[in-house]
């Protein structure tokens, strides 16, 4: 577990001393000093080493500024402005380490956890943090796996797998219906985990709802150093749409490949595609052009979220999903506490269960948990467009329409 930095630019040591030095010049009031808060310890779980390290340390970024942001704007109020303290942990990708931090957080006093990124990571550390009655928010991680085994310390802002499939479905029957129907087939291609297979099952399983044939489901590994034969399959088959769910590195890796082979296609289409982000579409604009996405992503029309992107760009990060997500997971606990008035684990998982927090930096409805997963949660569908990034789905938050079928190679 990494070593938690000061928030004040001063080592442990020296703020200790300087407490010292304090403490003489306050002798005459005993009772000031003794009515300062106990921090609430808050666990940072994400891969910010291994094969996913990015989208890890863009997580921790959204987390440690929503962090600063609670504490600057006078801390949880209701318990004398006590400040939330980040207890930062790296899972490195592994169940098994997610689960040792979660055991040494557990020692340290957290009293409520964030994280996975990874679905599998994510299962087994919540299965832990349920052995202390610790709450567990899932900032990212898609399988419904996640909220579908009675664990009542469990809660999931966003919407899972299930919600983003039915939603993805949804927009691409209607793009496709109103360019009038050129697509018939797809061939899925997904990581081999649970996140990625069980996307695709489900899209396979929707599919023909709208009209179009699965051909085939081609799992791959993580890490893939080369789809050179996905794609020569992929060419064979000749589908009308490549839908894929995978991670950012194979997401990008694959999408570059059909591109440099100039496979013939009129659409691609991701569900949760990890590698769907601004870095993409500003690294690889040809490559990402006309691609779309359904994912999680921020309100285009939210100040607060405009607000956001601005000082994380200033920093010169991206503005990604992990970032918002997590960020907006640290609001969604604070929340808990001012109402709870308390870090006590049963009253924060109450207060988290009947919470109507407003995610003002995420296009969702009113926040309503029902077993772990919250009703108003929305992904919406994105196009890449001349490098930028557009909202096509749902309408009341669309910044573009979609552009479909796209253009042939010339």
């Amino acid at each position: 577990m990494a070593r938690k930095q000061s928030r004040f630019g001063v080592s442990r040591r020296s703020f200790v001393g300087g407490a010292g030095a304090l403490s003489v010049g306050l002798a005459g009031f005993p009772a000031i000093l003794g009515a300062q808060a106990k921090a609430v310890k808050v666990g940072l779980i994400h891969p910010v080493t291994g094969f996913v390290a990015y989208n890890g340390q863009q997580s921790r970024l959204g987390a440690t500024m929503a962090i600063e942001d609670v504490n600057k704007a006078g801390g949880v109020k209701s318990m004398g402005g006590a400040k939330l303290e980040a207890l930062l942990g790296d899972s490195q990708s592994k169940v098994e380490v997610g689960v040792s931090e979660v055991e040494k957080m557990n020692e340290a006093g957290a009293s409520a956890f964030i994280g996975c990124f990874q679905s599998p990571v994510g299962i087994a550390a919540t299965q832990a943090a349920a052995k202390y009655n610790t709450p567990f928010l899932i900032d990212v991680g898609a399988s419904d796996q996640l909220v579908r085994r009675g664990l009542k310390n469990v809660f999931r802002l966003k919407p899972g797998f299930g919600k983003c499939v039915d939603d993805g479905i949804a927009a691409l029957g209607a793009i496709n219906k109103g360019a009038g129907s050129p697509a018939k087939s797809a061939v899925i291609v997904h990581e081999s985990g649970e996140f990625g297979t069980g996307t695709a099952k489900l899209l396979a399983g929707k599919l023909p709802s709208i009209g179009i044939e699965a051909k085939e489901l081609i799992p791959h590994d993580n890490p893939t150093r080369s789809f050179d034969n996905i794609a020569l399959r992929i060419r064979s088959m000749a589908p009308d749409i490549v839908m894929m769910s995978n991670y950012g590195n194979e997401y990008m890796l694959l999408a570059r490949t059909l591109f440099q082979q100039k496979v013939e296609l009129k659409g691609m289409f991701s569900v949760l595609g990890g590698g769907f982000n601004y870095k993409f579409v500003k690294d690889m604009p040809d490559v990402s052009q006309f691609m779309m996405d359904t994912n999680h992503w921020f309100n285009p029309r939210s100040e607060a979220s405009q607000a956001l992107k601005k000082r994380v760009e200033a920093g010169g990060a991206l503005f990604t999903f992990e970032v918002y997500l997590s960020y907006t997971n640290v609001m969604l606990l604070a929340d808990a506490l001012e109402r709870a008035q308390s870090a006590d684990k049963e009253k924060l998982i109450a207060a988290l269960a009947a919470s109507t927090f407003k995610a003002e930096l995420m296009p969702y409805g009113p926040t309503k948990f029902v077993d772990g997963q919250n009703e108003g949660g929305l992904p919406a569908v994105m196009q890449s467009l001349k490098g930028e990034i557009e909202v096509i789905s749902p309408e009341q938050f669309a910044s573009a329409k979609a552009v479909f079928p796209r253009p042939k190679f010339t």
